[in-house]
């Protein structure tokens, strides 16, 4: 399979330079140039498989040209060997709701699925004396799910920038209490959106990216996308009927692997976006506008974006490919804070997508219905998805994507319940830990300088 980028559709890139690269050259994402659906044969092969052999049969057609089948197996099998249920995931019957948990991984997070099959791929590039410099951004999660994958890696630094006091205790902790001599973590003074910039504008500067030789992980990187894909086919041949998802959206790649799933051939009805009061990903699903605002503090704060990367990607199925179009858009968004879409385009999305908004005082009432009613404690960001389930008028049944154990969101879990979360048995002992972090002014310049610095 060949890659292109939605700024420029007539170059064409393999696996290993995608996830190398992690975003283009021209500042686009990569996408594939096309996507070839399972056949009715295919499908019935599929729905029959543990969800490790399921993983390599939908991920290898993206990655044939990187490793064997055979490797790619062993791979999977060797990434969710520590997962702390039977088959990776699991699915609660919660009511007329399915909840899909997705946080059974080493960091407690729906991110450890698709991370802990990255670290393992960086491994089998090879890499001998040539070291990655592997940068980050993170709006609570995705840091602790890298520095699970990457800790200890020969030839890697992983340097993770996290919003400082804009993420939950839990959440910093289980990064910042990492002693690896390989992993930097650093707290930007400012918002996720600001710590992304950065990362995008070190990724922008060709000669900075090549000096370091630099790489990166976030949603942004296909790899990351390919390895959410699976649990969609997985929870589906658990139901076998048409569904909704329902996601906990901020970035829009979680939910943008929903989107890949049905055009690879999966009966989807809705793919829901679920946003909190940063909802620019609401507004332009409804409305067509994609227009950034400031960026508001919340009880889901690894969803407290207002710029979603991942959209680019959509734009250009939207858009028909035009990369010409898609640059004119992301040039309007960047000269004049917005972009518009026309009905037609808007039909498209909708079509594929519904979005809604759940405030705090909302989700604070979920998490405490559920509980009462069911015994089952939901994280915030998973109780918007609940909420917006439940706005969202249709027929077909819903499953709710689980992103994060309520463990990691102490606070907001008390303040719904009046109790505590148990820790799982490997954070018991995480308060007495030391925690190692930088705080640094959100200035580019700056973060570069640090990063020089720690370079070795």
């Amino acid at each position: 399979m060949e890659y292109i980028s939605t700024r420029n559709n007539s170059d064409h890139f393999s696996f290993k330079n995608v996830f190398l690269k992690g975003l283009a050259d021209d500042g686009g994402l990569f996408v594939p140039e096309s996507i070839k659906p399972f056949s009715k044969e295919e499908f019935i092969k599929l729905s029959s498989l543990k969800y490790n052999e399921l993983a390599a049969e939908i991920i290898f057609p993206f990655m044939s040209d990187f490793m064997t089948k055979e490797e790619l197996i062993s791979t999977v099998s060797k990434s969710y060997s520590n997962f702390r249920t039977e088959d990776v995931v699991k699915i609660s019957d919660l009511g007329n709701l399915k909840v899909l948990e997705l946080y059974h991984g080493p960091t407690l997070a729906f991110k450890d699925i698709a991370m802990q099959v990255i670290g393992l791929m960086y491994e089998a590039l090879n890499l001998n004396k040539n070291k990655i410099n592997i940068i980050v951004a993170t709006s609570g999660d995705t840091g602790s799910a890298a520095i699970a994958a990457l800790k200890e890696k020969k030839n890697i630094n992983l340097f993770v920038l996290h919003p400082h006091e804009k993420i939950s205790n839990i959440q910093r902790k289980i990064m910042t209490t990492c002693d690896s001599k390989n992993i930097y973590n650093i707290a930007i003074k400012g918002n996720f959106d600001d710590c992304q910039k950065i990362v995008k504008q070190m990724f922008n500067d060709e000669q900075f990216r090549e000096k370091i030789n630099m790489s990166g992980v976030n949603s942004i990187n296909w790899a990351r996308i390919i390895c959410q894909i699976v649990y969609y086919f997985y929870a589906y041949f658990q139901m076998s009927t048409k569904v909704n998802f329902s996601v906990p959206t901020g970035n829009f790649g979680d939910v943008y692997a929903g989107y890949i799933a049905k055009k690879m051939g999966l009966p989807i009805d809705k793919l829901i976006v679920a946003t909190n009061e940063n909802d620019i990903l609401y507004r332009v699903i409804n409305s067509g506008e994609y227009r950034p605002l400031q960026v508001k503090s919340s009880l889901s704060p690894s969803m407290d974006i207002q710029v979603a990367s991942n959209f680019e990607r959509l734009l250009f199925d939207v858009l028909n490919g035009d990369d010409q179009k898609v640059v004119k858009s992301m040039n309007n968004l960047n000269e004049n804070g917005f972009f518009k879409l026309d009905k037609n385009e808007l039909k498209k999305i909708k079509e594929n997508f519904a979005a809604e908004k759940i405030n705090d005082s909302e989700t604070l009432r979920i998490i405490k219905d559920f509980f009462i009613n069911y015994g089952f404690i939901l994280d915030p960001h998973t109780a918007t998805a609940v909420g917006a389930s439940y706005k969202i008028k249709n027929k077909s049944k819903t499953i709710i994507l689980g992103t994060a154990h309520p463990y990691k969101f102490l606070d907001t879990i008390k303040l719904a319940i009046g109790k505590n979360v148990d820790p799982p048995e490997q954070f018991l002992n995480l308060s007495e830990k030391v925690e190692k972090f930088e705080v640094i002014d959100n200035k580019l310049e700056n973060i570069k300088k640090y990063i020089m610095g720690k370079i070795r």
